[in-house]
């Protein structure tokens, strides 16, 4: 069984995000879409309620599992027993970046591939920040995150001290 992950903060989780998880699902047998901890961030919504968004809008993915994990990315894959880390890529400008994580995570478990999307072109210019700060300033996300998302987005700005 070839198990592949595809990590990133989801926060919130975007249709580029979807269009990635729905090929990389049809590339592998199983596919763990993985929240990360990252201690670095300061996130609108709390780990728990990411996986419990990335649940819900995966659900029609039948190979398709949901976890979270702190730490390197390529230990997580090492763990689960992976083969293969997938990177969304929206533009040529996210490249160098993660190319250079592939590397370092190259030499740091061999035996783990990472494998590049790149997005649909309809969703190339979509980030998770541009979406928070569209909603936050009142603005439509209709067409950039799935309906489901987008409420948890208006609810959390509507109970917050943001606006």
């Amino acid at each position: 069984m070839r198990l592949a992950i595809y990590p990133g903060s989801f926060d919130p989780v975007t249709n580029g995000h979807i269009d990635i998880i729905e090929r990389a699902a049809s590339l592998f047998d199983r596919l763990i879409v993985a929240v990360s901890m990252n201690a670095g961030k300061k996130p609108l919504f709390t780990v728990e309620e990411r996986k419990g968004m990335l649940v819900e809008v995966t659900d029609s993915f039948r190979n398709v599992t949901v976890d979270s994990f702190k730490g390197l990315t390529v230990n997580f894959a090492c763990e689960k027993k992976a083969v293969a880390i997938i990177r969304g890529l929206r533009a040529i400008s996210d490249f160098e970046n993660e190319f250079m994580m592939a590397l370092t995570n190259k030499k740091l478990q061999p035996a783990v591939e990472t494998i590049f999307l790149m997005t649909k072109a309809e969703y190339s210019f979509i980030s998770s920040s541009a979406v928070k700060e569209v909603v936050l300033f009142g603005g439509c996300v209709s067409t950039l995150v799935p309906p489901l998302v987008e409420n948890r987005l208006r609810d959390k700005y509507i109970n917050c001290d943001y606006i």
